[in-house]
């Protein structure tokens, strides 16, 4: 009976662990903590529009996580400085391309790097020079919505007959 009692117990203080264990994950992962990697090599890069970008953010090359997103500031000219922290064992062309996308439609954002063919590297604090800002959905939305607005009055105006025209415009005189 008491063997029966220590492993129900036992199973019970297996369960709690497990239940401490997950509980510290999720605040690691939703707090923003994550496991760093190598670094080492920090380089920025200058964007005319961020978009959303954080801190933290990832930088991938091909699809594959090799730094993160140290600092955004701003710059004597309003363009948003993006300093990168860059795995050390990367060999990066200064004809590089830093380019900033989103996971998905609507997903978080993230900087993409693009290899140059130079053989001339990247040295820590430089800066990438080829640089392709985010889109932002909302202002490409908004553009596809006046160009359908000004197509149509354009539309009218051309379907309108020539003496119509108030505004004294037009190819009659």
């Amino acid at each position: 009976m008491s063997s029966n009692g220590s492993t129900r117990d036992f199973v019970t203080g297996l369960f709690v662990l497990a239940g401490f264990v997950a509980l510290a994950y999720l605040s690691f992962t939703v707090g923003g903590l994550q496991y760093k990697g190598e670094g080492g090599l920090p380089v920025y890069a200058l964007f005319d529009q961020i978009a959303g970008l954080k801190p933290k953010s990832p930088v991938e090359i091909a699809g594959v996580r090799v730094g993160q997103v140290s600092r955004i500031s701003l710059d004597d000219q309003f363009r948003a400085r993006v300093d990168l922290d860059l795995d050390k064992s990367l060999k990066i062309p200064v004809d590089s391309s830093a380019a900033i996308v989103t996971a998905g439609i609507l997903g978080d954002r993230y900087i993409q790097l693009t290899p140059g063919a130079e053989d001339a590297l990247l040295k820590p604090g430089e800066q990438i020079a080829y640089t392709e800002n985010a889109l932002v959905l909302e202002r490409l939305i908004g553009k596809f919505l006046v160009n359908i607005g000004g197509d149509k009055s354009k539309d009218s105006a051309e379907s309108k007959p020539a003496g119509d025209d108030a505004g004294g415009h037009g190819a009659n005189p």
